[in-house]
C-alpha cells in the first residue's frame, strides 16, 4: 500500500459465511469417510484445543495432515478452485456481499483476514473484488502437502500483525473491520470502525461514528 486511504478488513468464517468453510472444504475434498478418519486421528490435538492445552495452529495442522494426507498441491489447488466456484458461494451471507459492494463503490480497499487457508479463499476473494487475502498458508514440499502450516495460524493477534505488514508502514486513514468471534477481537480493536456479529445490528456506513469520536 503506497498512500493513505480507507480499508475494510473482513473476517470470513461466521462473519461473511454462515459456517466453517475449512470443515466444508475438507469434506468436499476428501469425502465423509476420510474426514471422519482425520478427526479421529487428530483427536488428541482437537481435544487438547478444547481443553486449552493445545494451540489452534497445531490442532489445525494435525487435522489437515490426518484428513488430507500427502495430497499433491496441484490436486488441492484444483479442488480449491472448484470449491470456491461451486460450493463456497452457498455459505456467503447476502447482506455481507451487499456491504462489500458498498465499500467497493466508495473506493475502499478490501482485505480478507482469516484463519482458514488461503488455498480456496483467494479464489473467492478475487471474484468478490478483494485487494488482498491474509490467511493461513499451507506448506508444500515437492508438490506434496507436508502436513504443516507455512505461516502462523491467522487468528487473534496474528490478524493484526498480518494487517500491519500489509500496510507496509503506511496505515490507512480509516480502517473498518468486521468479525464474529474472539479471534477477531484484536483486529476490531485496531479499527476505527469495528463490528462484531451478534453484538448489535451492523451499522450503516453513513451512521457509523469513529470509536474516538464516540469515547
Amino acid at each position: 500500500m503506497q498512500t493513505t486511504h480507507t480499508v475494510a478488513a473482513f473476517d470470513f468464517d461466521g462473519t461473511i459465511s454462515t459456517g466453517d468453510s475449512l470443515r466444508d472444504f475438507v469434506l468436499y475434498a476428501v469425502g465423509r469417510g476420510r474426514f471422519a478418519l482425520g478427526v479421529l486421528r487428530a483427536s488428541p490435538w482437537l481435544l487438547g484445543l478444547l481443553a486449552g492445552v493445545c494451540g489452534r495452529g497445531p490442532a489445525k495442522a494435525h487435522f489437515l495432515a490426518a484428513a488430507i494426507g500427502s495430497m499433491r498441491q496441484t490436486r488441492l489447488e484444483e479442488l480449491a478452485g472448484d470449491y470456491a466456484v461451486h460450493k463456497l458461494p452457498a455459505l456467503v451471507r447476502p447482506e455481507m456481499i451487499a456491504r462489500i459492494e458498498e465499500h467497493k463503490r466508495l473506493g475502499h480497499r478490501l482485505v480478507l483476514v482469516s484463519a482458514s487457508p488461503s488455498l480456496y479463499l483467494k479464489h473467492w476473494a478475487a471474484s468478490a473484488g478483494f485487494d488482498a487475502v491474509l490467511a493461513t498458508e499451507l506448506e508444500f514440499l515437492d508438490d506434496l502437502f507436508s502436513g504443516r502450516l507455512a505461516s502462523p495460524n491467522c487468528w487473534g493477534p496474528q490478524k493484526v500483525q498480518r494487517l500491519q505488514q500489509w500496510f507496509a508502514g503506511s496505515p490507512p486513514e480509516k480502517l473498518y473491520a468486521y468479525g464474529d468471534s474472539r479471534g477477531d477481537r484484536e483486529m476490531l480493536a485496531l479499527a476505527d470502525f469495528g463490528w462484531l456479529r451478534g453484538s448489535a445490528a451492523m451499522p450503516q456506513l453513513a451512521d457509523w461514528p469513529r470509536k474516538a469520536a464516540a469515547n
